[in-house]
């Protein structure tokens, strides 16, 4: 077998292979001479069937077969004597064949960049820090009793805070326009969840009265028709209901899964649960700074194969979060709305990959079921779940990955300079902005290195 890279540009190789004749024609007539034993053919006994019989039947898709296993099989061959790293598919071109000639072809790929990666000194990253407070728990206490909040109707004027059940009609012009009218609609007064003005209008109203809301709409209304414009609306007032917040007792504890204990017992909860929560939330945050510094500080020429495959992916994710289920055809979302993170992505993927080569990280055993145990932790049958990830190569390998991405932010704040950022609760789990990709398709790192 002959391989040689017929160009190199960029980051693209044609790879040219040429096969022997007789490497080729040997295979053919061996498997043409063992179908002898078992084709039927009209006129010829079971394996007595002549080869010259054969081939003149099945020789065509014989060797077909045998190129394109060839192909494959010397197409890895080659790229191991080349010492190449692909990225994708290669598309096979230039195709030679014929019986008594040499078998050739081109293969067209990428491959990966070679890079030196920047020294990790040369980093400067912020480490947030927090804990869980008294205040804190006090705070996600208060959040659990609005959960079970009640209403009871009440006989006095509506103040913020109460929920209404309301009829309304809008009017623009004099005239009803659509999406404006409701009956029996239940409106939580300081939600915000109408346009301006019309939850303030109704604070003091009380049963049975009838309000009239001369409003606007907002300039940026999603409405072509109502951006910007007057209109009225005749509400009328059928029910006036004050929120009722459940004790701190039993009954509430058994709601969320503490049947016994009492405060005591369900503080010490809510405090495990912020805990798990913060302990997530810091991990996801030092990583996205440590991975946009790795980002800025090393420049790396991208396979289109990869960002091809992170922009699919991107699109995929809006489609899950945005579609409602439909059916969207991904080319109808243009690429370039997704290409500046995309090639983020794929830079990333390029640089842990090398930065996991260089320090040889490794996602040991021990480290992959600690992982899958904190997982599991969180849900009622902790050993159902360990099970179904060790069952699953999919899930496991992705837990994988996450170990060896934790073990690159080791690697990395090790040899970086790393000033400590406190934090309180809120702060903390609070993701920080994304990068600005900008027009160019290049983030703009801030100061402090946050990143998504």
């Amino acid at each position: 077998m002959q391989v040689s890279i017929e160009s190199s540009e960029g980051l693209e190789r044609k790879l040219k292979v040429q096969l022997p004749a007789e490497r080729v024609d040997q295979e053919v007539m061996q498997r043409l001479e063992k179908a002898t034993k078992t084709v039927s053919i009209k006129g010829f006994r079971k394996g007595k069937v002549p080869v010259r019989v054969v081939k003149q039947q099945y020789g065509k898709g014989v060797r077909q077969e045998v190129v394109g296993e060839l192909i494959n099989s010397s197409l890895i061959e080659a790229i191991q004597q080349q010492d190449l790293r692909l990225v994708g598919q290669p598309r096979i071109d230039g195709l030679l064949d014929q019986e008594g000639a040499e078998l050739e072809y081109l293969a067209i790929f990428e491959v990966y960049p070679e890079f030196d990666l920047s020294d990790f000194s040369s980093l400067a990253i912020e480490r947030p820090l927090a804990d869980v407070v008294d205040a804190d728990i006090d705070r996600m206490l208060s959040s659990l009793r609005e959960q079970k909040a009640t209403f009871e109707s009440v006989e006095r004027a509506a103040i913020d805070g109460d929920q209404l059940v309301i009829d309304y009609v809008g009017t623009k012009g004099g005239e009803e326009f659509a999406g404006g009218k409701a009956e029996d609609q239940s409106l939580l007064l300081g939600s915000n969840s109408m346009i301006p003005g019309f939850e303030d209008g109704l604070v003091g109203a009380s049963q049975s009265d009838q309000v009239t809301l001369a409003l606007s709409f907002p300039e940026d209304y999603h409405s072509e028709e109502l951006k910007g414009a007057a209109v009225e609306f005749q509400v009328t007032v059928k029910d006036v209901q004050a929120k009722s917040l459940p004790e701190l007792d039993d009954e509430l504890f058994k709601e969320f899964g503490v049947a016994e204990g009492g405060l005591d017992k369900f503080r010490e909860e809510v405090e495990g649960n912020l805990q798990r929560e913060l302990g997530n939330a810091l991990r996801v945050k030092i990583k996205n700074r440590v991975m946009e510094q790795l980002f800025a500080h090393n420049s790396v020429e991208l396979p289109e194969a990869l960002i091809a495959n992170e922009t699919t992916q991107l699109k995929q994710q809006m489609v899950q979060q945005f579609g409602g289920g439909q059916q969207i055809d991904l080319n109808m979302l243009p690429d370039q709305m997704f290409r500046g993170k995309a090639k983020y992505r794929a830079a990333l993927g390029v640089i842990v990959s090398e930065v996991v080569r260089v320090e040889e990280l490794e996602a040991g055993a021990e480290a992959v079921r600690a992982r899958i145990d904190e997982i599991a932790e969180t849900y009622d049958d902790p050993q159902q779940v360990v099970d179904y990830y060790y069952a699953n190569q999919e899930m496991l390998k992705s837990v994988e990955a996450v170990v060896l991405e934790d073990l690159v932010v080791e690697a990395v704040l090790a040899k970086a300079a790393v000033t400590d950022q406190a934090l309180g609760y809120q702060d903390a789990v609070k993701p920080d902005p994304e990068p600005d990709y900008g027009e160019s398709n290049e983030p703009v790192a801030p100061e402090t290195g946050d990143a998504e």
